[in-house]
């Protein structure tokens, strides 16, 4: 496991203390008053740490080195980790859903206290500093999974204020108001793993991730390129793969073609970030007038 690999299991291993600690609290203390939406909340958090687990799968998977079975790595099995983190995601967010469809009409009273919203904004608090850590690594590390996994931990504030918010309605005697909120957090989680499935199938699905008319550019400006065409890219973002088609001049000798097509190589490397491997076709133009 490289020094990437090792450095984003670190974060996922420290993440996914923090999140139990964190769903713990709201999942006990929501229990003994009764509060639907600081349980669902405390789920929500269980599952974060759900996630962090598929993700330190993942990343174990994906930091296996090429082989002959797998000849362009095992890097997208981290992104299809951050999909499984979705998946995870949205089923959390129907079984909250049904948990509030079931509390109207029961009756059930909620028992707010001091010490509930304590629970709140110390939990709100740690989840911050959390999805910030997290993702600041991501964004450092072009980790697909730290990325998927501090919008997931994100989505937990924004459920926590609405939590508080119907701590709130419940302490001026609007308990009805507990399993709405439930439902408006349950709308939030859905919404995150959609967009977590997005991002994460665009990889899957081989989305260009370049500019060609970029590389066009690039390629162009290198001595002894005529034209470029058959531009295509894929990957991850720090993990891009391009190839495409370069045109010479019919009687250029081998070697020199082959230096060129090296020129080409170091020059896409230098412009754009995480280059990991350029694939180039040298064929000959056509020296023949336009019509």
């Amino acid at each position: 496991m490289d020094a990437r690999y090792k450095k984003v299991r670190k974060i996922l291993i420290q993440v996914l203390f923090l999140n139990l600690a964190v769903s713990f609290a709201k999942i006990i203390y929501g229990s003994l008053t009764n509060t639907l939406s600081m349980q669902s909340d405390g789920y929500h958090s269980l599952f974060d740490g759900v996630s962090n687990i598929v993700g330190l799968i993942g990343i174990q998977a994906a930091s296996k080195p090429p082989d002959a079975e797998h000849p362009y790595g095992h890097r997208k099995f981290e992104t299809m980790a951050s999909v499984f983190i979705a998946v995870l995601l949205m089923f959390a967010g129907f079984n909250i859903v049904n948990s509030a469809l079931h509390r109207f009409g029961t009756g059930i009273m909620p028992e707010v206290t001091t010490f509930s919203f304590l629970v709140m904004v110390g939990t709100m608090t740690i989840n911050y500093m959390v999805t910030t850590y997290e993702h600041n690594n991501g964004v450092k590390l072009q980790s697909e999974v730290l990325i998927a996994d501090s919008m997931h931990t994100r989505s937990d504030i924004y459920v926590s204020l609405s939590v508080i918010l119907g701590l709130i309605a419940i302490k001026a005697g609007l308990p009805v108001l507990d399993p709405i909120i439930a439902i408006i957090i349950s709308g939030i989680i859905i919404y995150t793993g959609i967009r977590i499935i997005m991002k994460s199938s665009s990889v899957l699905c081989d989305t260009s991730q370049l500019n060609a008319e970029e590389i066009h550019s690039v390629v162009c400006a290198v001595d002894g390129v005529i034209d470029c065409h058959n531009i295509r890219t894929r990957g991850t973002a720090g993990h891009i793969y391009i190839d495409l088609h370069v045109e010479v001049h019919p009687t250029m000798p081998t070697l020199r073609s082959h230096d060129i097509a090296d020129t080409v190589e170091y020059e896409l490397k230098q412009h754009f970030e995480g280059v990991q491997d350029v694939i180039i076709h040298i064929e000959p133009t056509s020296l023949e007038p336009a019509s």
